[in-house]
């Protein structure tokens, strides 16, 4: 399962929202149907357990995030709100289980 061509084109196709500040927004209002935690991410834990949506601990740092959804800055957490055609919510509910 190749998870960052996933994200890349839920990014282009969904709807999405970066930032921690934004994610804890959108798992407070149930918007965020997933939500993409970088390794570093200082409120990895915090995040983890969210419950009402599914979210994923990505190994990667945020670093590496942003360079995945294509941005030239460090991205701790990507909410996905809608994930267009990619499927990548289906895709990690059958890892999770």
């Amino acid at each position: 399962m190749d998870i960052s061509r996933n994200l890349k084109n839920a990014i282009s196709k969904g709807k999405v929202d970066f930032g921690l500040e934004q994610a804890i927004a959108n798992a407070k209002k149930g918007k965020a149907k997933l939500l993409i935690v970088a390794s570093n991410c200082p409120e990895r834990k915090k995040l983890a357990t969210y419950k009402k949506g599914l979210v994923h601990m990505y190994e990667g740092d945020n670093v590496t995030l942003g360079t995945v959804a294509g941005k030239p800055f460090p991205i701790s957490v990507i909410s996905i709100i809608d994930d267009g055609d990619s499927n990548l919510i289906s895709m990690l509910k059958k890892e999770q289980q």
